[in-house]
């Protein structure tokens, strides 16, 4: 029943803001409105979002941890992102529809000649009015772990462009970790049902941190966001259980 209505109520949402949204984005190249309405689908599907920290800059490349498909809607709700993503997501219709309302980065990670091509592409986004979101771990977990992350693609901040950032990002879905976690055998649509089914709302914390230090390794630096995240989560994690 619950499933049900908050489908319903998706729909909805998404039917209302659709003309708003091309809109605003053929007269004045805005995506506000994609913004809110992914607020507002965040708050349909019982997700409850904090920001902890400032807003990022527009020429920031935030690095987060990636626990959920959830995380695209959380990270977009709070920060105002656009993402790199895998390029398997545009290929379906719905997804790749509303990726592309985000002005979403796509890369081929199978293709390793062109990973040139890819860090030049993400380098190119430093100068885009949306700061740009990357899962570095390039898979999500289980929510209890904080997986290996994957230097590759922080070359393009390797030397960092001068006024640029890079912000670890810790997303955190407090007790609901290993609720949330989503990892095989699950299937996309057993979490989403997981998700949709539940009545109590689910609280997400997204702590934006200290922009890193500009390092001329790429992986010093993905070494470095992963010490960040990894102390806020688990800092997180020793405050909650002392309550």
């Amino acid at each position: 029943m619950l499933i049900a209505l908050r489908t319903l109520l998706l729909a909805l949402w998404l039917a209302l803001c659709v003309l708003p949204h091309l809109i605003a984005r053929k007269l004045l190249g805005s995506i506000a409105v994609s913004r809110l309405f992914l607020r507002g689908a965040a708050w349909i599907m019982g997700l409850r979002v904090r920001r902890v920290g400032p807003a990022p800059d527009q020429r920031t490349l935030l690095l987060a941890n990636h626990v959920s498909w959830l995380d695209i809607v959380v990270m977009a709700s709070a920060t105002g992102c656009a993402f790199v993503s895998k390029a398997e997501v545009k290929d379906h219709w719905m997804t790749g529809w509303l990726a592309d309302q985000r002005e979403t980065l796509y890369i081929d990670r199978q293709a390793r000649r062109s990973v040139d091509a890819q860090i030049a592409a993400i380098a190119e986004r430093f100068d885009h009015h949306l700061p740009l979101a990357v899962f570095p771990e390039g898979t999500t977990s289980n929510g209890l772990e904080l997986l290996k992350f994957r230097p590759a693609l922080l070359a393009a901040a390797t030397p960092l462009p001068d006024g640029a950032f890079v912000r670890p990002v810790a997303i955190d879905y407090r007790a609901d970790r290993a609720f949330v976690g989503w990892v095989a055998p699950e299937t996309g649509m057993e979490s989403a049902k997981k998700i949709l089914s539940r009545w109590k709302p689910i609280h997400v914390d997204v702590h934006v941190l200290a922009p890193l230090d500009p390092r001329e390794d790429r992986k010093d630096m993905a070494a470095d966001a992963y010490d960040a995240i990894h102390r806020a989560l688990f800092a997180s994690s020793a405050r909650d259980k002392s309550l």
